[in-house]
């Protein structure tokens, strides 16, 4: 494909990393001011908004999600050489990019399920990833499918309904996960314990919870129902790091809540 990036940011950055790397060309980097550097990474020619687009078979829009319905506007009048249109939100619907289908273009959107903290990093990520792909044109569907393979992806298809639904999920998943993590980390070291001690245990419940499902992979004094032990381990975290004593204590509930034990740690919990 000949892509135009429209939103030099993380995002639409790695994503075009990872598909030159596949063998697709960059021809435009668009931004509300020219961005040579990230232009030059491509061989691509760096443009504003109120320049002509290029020709191209696909313009990714990766801008934040409350700029999309904006930049689709300002780009609509200019993208009458581009066959389709999509924007990487994982939020958004696929409508946000009416202005752009209103002129010809098929549209639709493409979310990495990913975690893209720097470009270079992104793109290294993304072979292996999954990717929701939503839209109405069967055509756009299959090339995006076939576009998210060529990048050693796993496309999946979301429907617009369900698209903060699957956000929530993502980001419980991706933040929600870091959150705890950053918890398990203060407690380790309030005991003069390495984070990184962790690891091979953390991997391996990761691993356990896909291979067998996150209840079925659950265990500990919570789910076996040992009352005395959770007592310690909050009698320890209200005396070494108390202002994280709620924190763990709601925390506990929910895993017994999912264990099923909820009962005997009612007055715990």
């Amino acid at each position: 494909m000949n892509i135009i990036l429209a939103g030099p940011g993380r995002a639409g950055t790695a994503l075009c990393l990872a598909a030159v790397a596949a063998g697709h060309h960059v021809v435009a980097v668009v931004a509300r001011r020219p961005v040579d550097e990230v232009a030059a990474q491509f061989g691509a020619t760096a443009l504003g908004f109120e320049d002509e687009l290029p020709s191209a078979d696909l313009l990714l829009i990766a801008v934040r999600d409350d700029a999309i319905e904006e930049v689709a506007g300002r780009l609509a009048r200019r993208a009458s050489q581009i066959d389709a249109a999509v924007h990487l939100s994982g939020l958004k619907q696929a409508s946000a990019l009416a202005p752009l289908a209103d002129v010809g273009l098929a549209t639709g959107a493409l979310h990495p399920l990913q975690t893209l903290p720097t470009p270079e990093a992104g793109a290294a990520a993304l072979p292996g990833s999954w990717f929701a792909v939503t839209a109405d044109d069967p055509e756009l569907l299959a090339d995006l499918e076939e576009f998210v393979r060529s990048l050693g992806g796993h496309p999946f298809i979301l429907d617009d309904e369900n698209r903060a639904l699957y956000h929530a999920a993502a980001a419980t998943a991706a933040s929600d996960t870091v959150a705890v993590l950053a918890l398990a980390a203060k407690l380790f070291s309030a005991a003069g314990v390495p984070f990184d001690a962790a690891r091979p245990l953390v991997e391996t419940v990761v691993a356990n919870a896909f291979r067998l499902g996150p209840k079925e992979s659950l265990t500990g004094p919570i789910a076996r129902g040992d009352v005395g032990t959770v007592i310690a381990q909050l009698e320890a975290v209200i005396d070494h790091v108390p202002e994280e004593a709620e924190r763990f204590r709601r925390l506990g509930r929910v895993v017994a809540e999912l264990a099923g034990t909820l009962d005997v740690f009612e007055e715990v919990l």
